[in-house]
């Protein structure tokens, strides 16, 4: 039923963004705008339950805590950097949604060194069990 919830939210903004278009073109971006913070704080709700899987899992598996803080900041960090390109795209700064997306890449990598590093780690204790 939340994905009825989504996808009525982004037509019901489209369609007003068109009227808009037609009656005052000036309101069209604060529209969509309002309709994508509404569609990101009705998505925060699936956000929760993963959470609390997520948090037994590690629980469980004793993965440590800083590795699933980074993935964390990892994925936040793409879908951040996914949203803020696509709104300067859709203003018509595809160059420049370009070029942060590129950046964005780059940092993720460099916040995913402390992962490879854990994960090294794990490598050389079983390479030692043996």
């Amino acid at each position: 039923m939340q994905i009825l919830q989504l996808c009525a939210v982004a037509v019901i903004t489209a369609i007003c963004a068109l009227i808009l278009k037609s009656q005052k073109s000036d309101l069209v971006p604060l529209c969509v705008t309002a309709g994508g913070i509404i569609l990101i704080l009705c998505g925060f709700d699936y956000l929760s339950e993963s959470l609390s899987f997520i948090k037994q899992f590690s629980e469980q598996t004793n993965i440590d805590k800083s590795v699933i803080r980074i993935i964390f900041k990892v994925v936040g960090v793409g879908y951040l950097i996914e949203l803020t390109a696509s709104s300067v795209k859709d203003l018509g700064f595809e160059s420049v949604a370009d070029k942060l997306v590129l950046c964005g890449k780059i940092v993720i990598f460099v916040m995913s060194v402390p992962i490879l590093q854990s994960l090294f780690g794990v490598i050389v204790k079983l390479i030692q069990l043996t």
